[in-house]
């Protein structure tokens, strides 16, 4: 595993556990949303095992954090209330998708439109 280029110093989950905040030793702070998280999850599940196997995961707008748990010193696995626990999120992956967060949202966002998808659960 490469060393990570940034270091959490503040891991907190926001008391309705639909915000993960971190902060790095460079200073940067992002506020992450459950549903990102989830979305955006490393997991084979989610990003497939190859090129083109990503899936699009819908229905997740109140999806909320159950755990953290750190993995060694490199990454933490976060526990979905949807049973999703699978991710591993590294120091560096944390940050980039704090970076990019907007970019990703509105990706995202319009990948579910195109499909007829919805950030809503469906309705039985």
């Amino acid at each position: 595993m490469a060393e990570p280029t940034v270091w959490p110093t503040e891991l907190r989950l926001s008391k309705d556990r639909r915000t993960l905040v971190v902060a790095f030793d460079d200073g940067t702070v992002y506020e992450l949303p459950a549903e990102y998280l989830r979305v955006e999850s490393p997991s084979a599940e989610v990003q497939g095992h190859g090129p083109g196997q990503r899936k699009t995961v819908s229905g997740k707008r109140d999806v909320e954090i159950l755990n953290l748990e750190e993995v060694g010193n490199y990454a933490v696995r976060i526990a979905f209330d949807d049973l999703h626990s699978t991710g591993i999120y590294t120091w560096d992956h944390l940050a980039e998708l704090g970076r990019e967060h907007a970019v990703r949202w509105a990706g995202y966002l319009a990948e579910l439109e195109a499909k007829g998808l919805t950030r809503d659960r469906a309705r039985l």
